[in-house]
């Protein structure tokens, strides 16, 4: 016999947990229609709830036309086995880059489910009241773990915890210490700067020093200065980090690496007045690829934002539940 799951730790009314997971259930395929549901008495004595918290959720189900009840026979489930999958995504801010995850992610899933999103800012407490009225109304729960740098690990991994593992999918980044058997499709920061950098060493062997411009204000992951550093102590190349080039002066044999568009544009007009040309006296590197970085032959290191979004999508409708890098390379152009 099936009994819905409820938590007597949890703050939603038991209730409402019992309504939620019955339609969680009926929604991934657990509970088929016209399959027969526990009597409240039976479902009373299970729980250990009283007769009236049955009774209302039952009635709730009724009404949203979910359950059904026949006269001397019990409740049963009406709903159809076709109902779409209801999918969050949380991601940690909106930009052309999560746009694109979004709609390959959209394209992939087609009329097999509908989408909700919303953005946590990288902040831990707008996640967690995120997460808290979110859980068990939806089948899958796609996160963007990004958060603040001096952001509270232990409680954005407790909140990550309280969501099923089967329903987890984190997108962008992977979170080891979660030891659970959730799906990810993310990118290794710190070895795919140092992989991206170490493929082209025939082009930065020109150069005597190479430059990062890391926006300490904007949340990027720490793991990139880690991988670069590594890149830069390995080959014994000379290297600094700067937050911004507002007050940085070109320097001609040097390679610069810019993450933010501004610090790129900035750097471009530097160069220009300079009368260096990128790609000789100059080095340019650019973090992921538009359409005008094509056209002014800015060198890309970039992860593939399209196969991230496909990939999560594809894998979430086959229930799998497994581990997979996104790939990460180096488009050469004549910056470089």
């Amino acid at each position: 016999m099936y009994y819905p799951k409820i938590s007597d730790t949890c703050k939603t009314p038991k209730y409402k947990q019992i309504l939620q997971a019955i339609i969680a259930d009926v929604e991934k395929g657990i509970l088929k229609k016209d399959q027969k549901l526990p009597s409240i008495n039976d479902l009373s004595a299970e729980l250990w709830i009283g007769r009236d918290t049955v009774e209302r959720a039952y009635r709730e189900l009724k009404g949203q036309g979910i359950i059904t009840s026949v006269q001397g026979k019990g409740n049963f489930v009406a709903g159809s086995d076709e109902k779409k999958l209801k999918i969050l995504l949380v991601f940690n801010k909106l930009s052309s880059y999560k746009k694109i995850i979004y709609y390959s992610f959209l394209k992939a899933l087609g009329d097999k489910a509908t989408l909700d999103l919303h953005i946590h800012h990288y902040d831990v407490q707008v996640f967690k009241d995120i997460i808290e009225k979110s859980l068990g109304k939806y089948n899958y729960y796609v996160v963007m773990p990004h958060f603040s740098h001096d952001a509270d690990q232990d409680e954005y991994k407790k909140i990550l915890k309280s969501i099923p593992a089967d329903e987890l999918v984190l997108l962008d980044k992977d979170i080891p210490a979660l030891n659970s058997n959730y799906l990810a499709i993310f990118q290794d920061f710190e070895k795919d700067i140092f992989k991206a950098l170490q493929s082209a060493l025939d082009l930065l062997s020109k150069y005597q020093k190479i430059t990062l411009v890391f926006p300490v204000d904007e949340n990027y992951p720490v793991e990139i200065l880690n991988g670069f550093r590594y890149f830069c102590l390995c080959y014994n190349i000379d290297f600094s980090i700067i937050n911004n080039v507002a007050e940085e002066v070109p320097h001609p044999g040097t390679v610069y690496i810019a993450i933010e568009e501004s610090d790129l544009g900035e750097l471009l007009k530097k160069i220009k007045k300079s009368n260096y040309t990128p790609g000789n006296e100059i080095g340019i590197i650019s973090f992921n690829d538009t359409a005008l970085k094509e056209v002014l032959s800015v060198t890309i290191i970039t992860t593939d934002f399209e196969a991230m979004g496909r990939t999560a999508a594809n894998l979430l409708l086959d229930k799998k539940r497994i581990k997979v890098k996104n790939s990460f390379y180096m488009i050469r152009r004549t910056s470089l």
